[in-house]
């Protein structure tokens, strides 16, 4: 039924509780977990703004993007290991850009079956700021989508 299984983390411990859930699922139909994580990125009227810095060179922004992708890929790298101890098939990718955009980019360039995801559970004033990105992807997504609501404290 589930082939592949996109999970976007963002590091935090309550983004981490999905995984459980990932875990069973995807043993029980002996699915492959794509395990994604989206450094933020801005496009705006300014060109390409890097959310982590504020300012600086050309050259600077890429060294910094190059840094994050590295420390992204290796948090990845350990929950995969982690997943693949449990028999769990894992892959990794890091995208840059707008979180919602690129969970629905990637799940329809991976043709994922299931999008599963922890959802910080913030409403209001909270919601607006953090972007709410659970409830971007439910709105736009073409695809089943499996939401648990994280109550931990990172």
């Amino acid at each position: 039924m589930y082939q592949k299984i996109l999970v976007p983390l963002d590091g935090s411990q309550r983004a981490e509780e999905i995984l459980s859930h990932a875990t069973k699922l995807a043993l029980q139909f002996q699915s492959t977990v794509v395990l994604l994580q989206v450094v933020e990125v801005k496009i705006g009227p300014e060109g390409v703004e890097f959310m982590p810095m504020a300012g600086g060179s050309v050259e600077l922004m890429v060294r910094s993007l190059e840094e994050n992708r590295k420390l992204t890929e290796a948090y990845l790298n350990k929950v995969k290991s982690r997943l693949q101890s449990k028999g769990v098939d894992a892959v990794v990718q890091v995208a840059f850009g707008s979180v919602v955009d690129k969970i629905i980019s990637v799940a329809q360039r991976e043709n994922v079956d299931l999008i599963a995801m922890a959802s910080h559970g913030r409403t209001g004033a909270a919601c607006v700021f953090y972007g709410c990105v659970a409830a971007g992807v439910l709105h736009r997504i073409d695809r089943p989508l499996l939401i648990i609501r994280s109550r931990g404290a990172d």
